[in-house]
């Protein structure tokens, strides 16, 4: 065990206190919803739930597959439903629940169709259709407990239709749920500003109804129900605690309601939903399905309750799954709110705190302890805390578990690096020193002046290279990991030398991607015509892999491949420690957003017209078309190489001169004429079939007269 001095413990904080920075600030912040995600798997896993779920307080009725298939919704419109939805809603009302909620809207009626039907129209002869229907949410809403749903949008508001609103009066509340940044809903809104006013959602309104009070505002400025101090670490939002994995609700196929009805059976209704709080919503494997904090673990559409009329289907065995039905996310928090269940989470601060303390101490473990039993000391940290963090969560309180676990993993790896340069700095050789993140020249005159290298760099003309495998992810998802390593090797090595045979400099490798730069270290006039020459190298050597190689066999890879030239700044550039011999301007960054431009073409290698106009006349190039890329403000023309100068094929000639008729047609604005010079090669090549598709768009409805040839990219 190393023995550790004042300056390790002053590098343990500061290392704590990045790490913890770092992973607790805003752009990491799905971390907190990630924490929650693992807490709901785990405490699934090995806690469980075993609340019966005859005693939940709320229940959903489902409009489900059974339903769709059973007479007489088989086949009918959802607007014809609304007759047997009242006569349901009659007998759940006179069974005796407390709030009957809907999940549902029906934006419209067949009483407003204007299709013909004889001598007038369906909805004219339907009149009266929706009356039934009607009339029973006027008595729900008369009592009190109905509450129609709505979306609010500023783009596309979707509520119930006028005759339905008129008849509820002011009885419809929001459906909106709060979604984090990765798409995961683990949160629900408390309240929306209408009109200047706070008007509770949905799920806290049957709630209070449920309880027969109002919601209100604390002094403190959480939201209140009964007593209850809503915990809300994000402002006005409930987080949502699925302690049953959904299996807590019971669920009512409202086919067998409907056949209940039917059947008269008033006792089975006073069972199912006496002192309830109803939701109808649907629960189909198709629509309306969300991602929650049960995505890791899987969640489920609800328990089958008891049923009343009808068989139960045959295929009734739930299985979990990543995404639930919307109803049982507002059935769920309205159960939080009525058992007083919400998630209570740690503000910032707090959060923060609990992340660099658990940092500082597996740092000092790491100054201590030899990396292996470091490494071990981390495992077993995190998992006692893991463990607590479980724990915690049974209680409902969450505890960060991802952030204080990564930022510990991220303070180990520095304090193991910085003890490695400290023990090594004065035994290491220059050249095994820098040899794999410095360019060779660079490695040969540090050597020959005998110093250290130094941050740095200086203004060179240079051409970038970037390059990325196609759709290379789901390939990978198919591999086992020594198929993927054996195959990325070859194929970087591959490369690599093509792009070193050239006069490249490799940058870095992203993943499957390189990064290589032409004209620096080495000074090369030619640097532009030499990128040229490795790109279409490249492209032919990974048809020869595709072809040939044992790895390759089967996969159909592609590449995409951008080149851009200019000046930029290259040199030892990073921090005072550690930097890397590298190129930053925006030359770099036009050079990566035309490797991903290929995507939108349908091409394999793209290049500005600065690398054009600096290969001469050597290659032969086909000209796409002006484009603005995502940081770039001005236009500019990007090109395909063909081949190298009179090596081209007849049918890329053919290609070539149907697409530039075509590019100068598009650019005087006779988009018909375009669109038949590029629809002639459209079947060949995916570039032409594009501009074949937006001509004939343009011919058939012209742009004003401020449009300009530009294609401005969206994306990466």
């Amino acid at each position: 065990m190393r023995r550790i001095g004042r300056r390790d413990i002053v590098a343990a904080i500061l290392i704590a206190l990045l790490a913890g920075a770092v992973v607790t600030s805003p752009p990491l912040q799905t971390l907190q919803g990630l924490s929650l995600d693992i807490l709901t798997a785990l405490r699934g896993k090995f806690v469980g739930d075993q609340r019966d779920p005859a005693t939940s307080p709320v229940v959903v009725v489902a409009i489900d597959g059974e339903t769709y298939d059973t007479p007489p919704f088989k086949g009918s419109p959802t607007q014809t439903w609304t007759r047997e939805i009242g006569r349901v809603l009659g007998s759940i009302d006179d069974g005796g629940a407390r709030a009957i909620g809907f999940d549902v809207i029906f934006p419209s009626s067949i009483e407003q169709s204007e299709i013909p039907f004889g001598d007038a129209s369906l909805g004219t002869r339907l009149k009266g259709f929706d009356r039934d229907y009607l009339i029973a949410l006027r008595k729900l809403s008369d009592s009190g407990k109905l509450v129609l749903g709505e979306i609010l949008s500023n783009d596309h508001q979707e509520r119930p239709d006028r005759a339905q609103q008129l008849v509820v009066r002011n009885n419809i509340r929001a459906l909106n749920v709060h979604t984090d940044t990765d798409d995961v809903i683990r949160r629900m809104p408390l309240s929306f500003s209408i009109d200047g006013k706070p008007v509770p959602a949905m799920a806290v309104e049957l709630a209070a109804r449920a309880l027969a009070v109002k919601p209100e505002i604390a002094p403190s400025g959480a939201t209140e129900l009964s007593g209850y101090a809503i915990p809300s670490a994000v402002p006005n939002t409930l987080a949502l605690n699925f302690r049953g994995l959904g299996r807590d609700i019971p669920t009512f196929s409202f086919a067998d309601l409907r056949a209940c009805v039917e059947k008269g059976d008033r006792d089975f209704f006073r069972r199912a939903f006496g002192g309830k709080v109803v939701l109808l919503g649907t629960a189909l494997n198709f629509d309306d399905r969300k991602l929650t904090s049960m995505r890791l673990s899987g969640g489920y559409d609800g328990t089958p309750g008891p049923r009343c009329a009808q068989p139960a289907p045959a295929s009734t065995v739930q299985k979990a799954r990543s995404d639930i039905a919307g109803v049982f996310v507002h059935a769920n928090a309205v159960r939080n709110l009525i058992e007083r269940d919400a998630v209570t989470e740690l503000g910032f601060p707090l959060r923060s705190i609990l992340t660099i303390v658990f940092a500082a101490i597996v740092a000092c473990a790491a100054c201590v302890l030899a990396p292996g039993a470091a490494l071990i000391a981390w495992f077993g940290l995190t998992a006692v805390y893991a463990a607590v963090a479980v724990g915690a969560f049974v209680h409902a309180l969450a505890l960060p578990l991802t952030e204080p676990a990564l930022a510990s993993l991220a303070a180990l790896a520095m304090m193991i690096g910085y003890r490695f340069v400290l023990a090594d700095r004065d035994e290491r050789f220059l050249r095994k020193s820098f040899a794999f993140y410095l360019a060779p020249e660079v490695i040969e005159t540090m050597v020959a002046s005998g110093k250290m290298p130094a941050l740095g760099g200086e203004m060179r003309n240079v051409t970038m290279f970037f390059s990325d495998l196609s759709g290379f992810s789901s390939i990978a998802e198919t591999m086992t990991p020594g198929e993927l390593v054996t195959l990325m090797n070859e194929y970087l090595s591959a490369m690599t030398d093509i792009i070193e045979s050239h006069g490249g400099y490799v940058d870095k490798y992203i993943g499957d991607s390189i990064v290589a730069m032409f004209g620096a270290p080495a000074d090369d006039p030619a640097h532009a015509r030499h990128a040229v020459h490795a790109a279409l190298k490249c492209h032919a050597k990974l048809a020869e892999l595709n072809a040939a190689s044992a790895a390759f066999a089967g996969r159909g890879l592609s590449h995409r491949i951008g080149l851009n030239s200019g000046e930029a700044v290259v040199g030892n550039i990073g921090s005072r420690r550690r930097f890397n011999y590298t190129v930053m301007s925006d030359t770099v960054n036009v050079a990566s957003r035309l490797e991903g431009a290929n995507k939108y073409y349908g091409t394999s290698i793209m290049a500005s017209e600065t690398t054009v106009a600096q290969t001469g006349n050597t290659f032969t190039w086909r000209e796409l078309d002006a484009i603005k890329v995502i940081g770039r403000g001005e236009a500019i023309k990007v090109f395909e190489p063909l081949a190298e100068k009179g090596t081209e094929s007849a049918g890329q000639a053919k290609i070539a001169a149907a697409y530039a008729e075509g590019l100068a047609c598009w650019r005087a604005r006779e988009f018909a004429k375009a669109a038949d010079a590029f629809g002639r090669t459209a079947e060949m090549d995916p570039a032409s079939a594009l501009f074949d598709k937006r001509a004939t768009a343009l011919a058939t409805n012209p742009p004003g007269s401020d449009w300009t040839p530009v294609n401005i990219l969206e994306g990466k």
